[in-house]
Parts: C-alpha cells; sequence; structure tokens
C-alpha cells in the first residue's frame, strides 16, 4: 500500500483557509476589520516567507472559537464552505485525489491549519484522514489555545510519526510515500517522504525542488468543479 500525504492551503485549495475564514468573519462583523485584518495580514506575510511564529498565529487563530457555541461555529462554517471554500476547489484536485483513493493509498491531508477549520473541507474531498493543528477543547467549547503540537514546519514530521505510530506503523511500511505540497515551510516533511510532489509551489519549494528532481505539478487552470 502507498501512502499519500495531501497539504491543503494552496495545494488542494486554491487559497488559503485559515485566512479566509478571519476574512469570513470579518465581513459578517463578527470580528473587528480594524484590529483583525491588519493582523491576518500579517502573519499571512510571515507564513508565505517562512518566518512564522506558530504559537502567536495560534493564539490570535484560535481566539474567536473560544467565543462562541459550538453550535454558532458550526453554522457559520457552513457558510463559510459555501461562500468562500467550495469557490477554491478546481476539478483538477478532486482528480488527483480521486486517483490516489481509487488506488487503495492511504490518504491524508496534513495542514497547518486548525481541524475546526479543516475538518469539513476534507471530507468534501472524500478525504478519510486528517492531521491538522488541534484546538484545545474542554467541556464542549473551545479554549482558544492549541492542543499538541502544532502541525506546522518540523512539527508535520512530528505529527506523522505519532499519527502512523498510534496505528502500530511507520514510514517503512509503506511501497511509497507521497506528499503534496505548495510550500517551504513543508521542506521537512518533503524531504522525508519517498515521492514529493511541489503543486503551484512558492519561489523556495520551487528552486529546491528543481535543484532535487521533484516534481513540479499546477492544479489551477482547469476550472472549478
Amino acid at each position: 500500500m502507498e501512502l499519500v500525504l495531501f497539504d491543503l492551503d494552496n495545494t488542494l485549495l486554491i487559497g488559503d483557509s485559515d485566512y479566509e475564514w478571519a476574512r469570513f468573519l470579518i465581513e459578517k462583523g463578527i470580528l473587528d476589520g480594524a484590529i483583525y485584518e491588519a493582523r491576518n495580514d500579517e502573519f499571512f506575510a510571515q507564513y508565505k516567507v517562512g518566518t512564522l511564529n506558530i504559537l502567536e498565529f495560534l493564539d490570535f487563530q484560535l481566539a474567536p472559537l473560544a467565543q462562541y457555541p459550538m453550535t454558532q461555529l458550526h453554522a457559520w462554517h457552513a457558510e463559510f464552505m459555501e461562500a468562500k471554500i467550495r469557490p477554491m476547489i478546481e476539478q483538477a484536485a478532486r482528480d488527483l485525489v480521486k486517483r490516489h483513493l481509487q488506488a487503495g493509498s492511504l490518504c491524508v491531508v496534513i495542514t497547518a491549519t486548525n481541524s475546526f477549520v479543516t475538518a469539513p473541507i476534507v471530507r468534501e474531498f472524500g478525504i478519510p484522514n486528517l492531521i491538522a493543528t488541534e484546538p484545545e477543547l474542554k467541556e464542549g467549547r473551545y479554549t482558544g489555545r492549541p492542543f499538541g503540537t502544532p502541525c506546522f514546519q518540523a512539527g508535520k514530521v512530528v505529527r506523522i510519526h505519532e499519527w502512523l505510530g498510534s496505528m502500530g506503523k511507520s514510514l517503512d511500511d509503506y511501497s511509497r510515500s507521497w506528499f503534496y505540497s505548495d510550500s517551504r515551510n513543508d521542506l521537512p516533511l518533503l524531504e522525508l517522504v519517498s515521492d514529493p510532489v511541489a503543486v503551484d509551489p512558492d519561489d523556495t519549494l520551487r528552486a529546491a525542488a528543481e535543484s532535487r528532481g521533484w516534481p513540479v505539478i499546477s492544479l489551477r487552470g482547469a476550472g472549478k468543479s
């Protein structure tokens, strides 16, 4: 069996779900745009150049989850899926996922974005497994803090080993291990798998892929699904 890992934002999606979730809340008047928009843009810029402090970002990004009951959060997320996420899914991304699923591969989305935002998106793709940054839950409500190792940069390597280990498995148990990603932040995990694939990569990842002979592909421009 092959193990196939997918990054989500700017890989399977033609945008960033974390960034768009904050923008969605601002547009609905749930968050103060004067405060949150500038910080959201600042963190996104840091992410793109590889300088993001993940703990500072999570303090910012998870705080709104703690302010509202789960029923309200899920209602907003359903709107978010329709307004923001489905327009960010191209048929080429669905086709790539479908090809690996039909081949019988173990398919996983592994993403720095928190599981509240990403779990419904992963279900939209039909992918059965998600490894994401986990927001802490207490008594059925989010606390605004992360739980465990954030799934970011080298943290993705930690989390995939933990996840496989929980099933009594390791990467060596799979005939091939794939990872599809767009970002320089994912180089630690890309370097670990047998088949790294750069998807519409940033400049740093593109240079790394070209120097190491990794495939570079695009999932954009083929039309929305």
